[in-house]
């Protein structure tokens, strides 16, 4: 797939982060709080400064840790419906241009890092209660 810059996935996002993710990103030199919130599910998520994706650099067009995004940015436009099926976010203009097997092979990934991020994610909450 080749990005057009189109912005929507940058705009609002909601993306989940492992573990990796944020590490990836300290050692870019940010700290977790700037970039990142913990949902009420124990989820972190990336935050938005208004519209855009903290990253997210909208007078360019472009991220500004491109190379260290996170793995559910680089496996966008690629979603898990409620079955656990491969499908393409909509709202991506070039959804399409995603072949079958790139489609299987971001999905296996997807789903392998959202079973990352919700075992994370019960191990941080299990910790808490402690």
């Amino acid at each position: 797939m080749r990005c057009t810059h189109c912005q929507e996935c940058c705009r609002d996002t909601m993306m989940e982060l492992s573990q990796a993710d944020i590490a990836r990103l300290e050692k870019k030199g940010y700290h977790r709080d700037e970039f990142s919130y913990v949902g009420v599910d124990g989820i972190p998520r990336l935050k938005n400064v208004g519209i855009w994706c903290y990253f997210y650099d909208p007078e360019r067009k472009r991220c500004k840790e491109y190379q260290a995004r996170p793995l559910g940015c680089a496996l966008y436009p690629v979603n898990l419906d409620e079955d656990g099926k491969y499908v393409l976010d909509g709202l991506c203009p070039q959804a399409e241009t995603i072949t079958l097997q790139e489609l299987k092979i971001k999905g296996k990934r997807l789903a392998a890092l959202i079973a990352t991020i919700d075992a994370e994610a019960k191990l941080n909450c299990d910790a808490a209660r402690k």
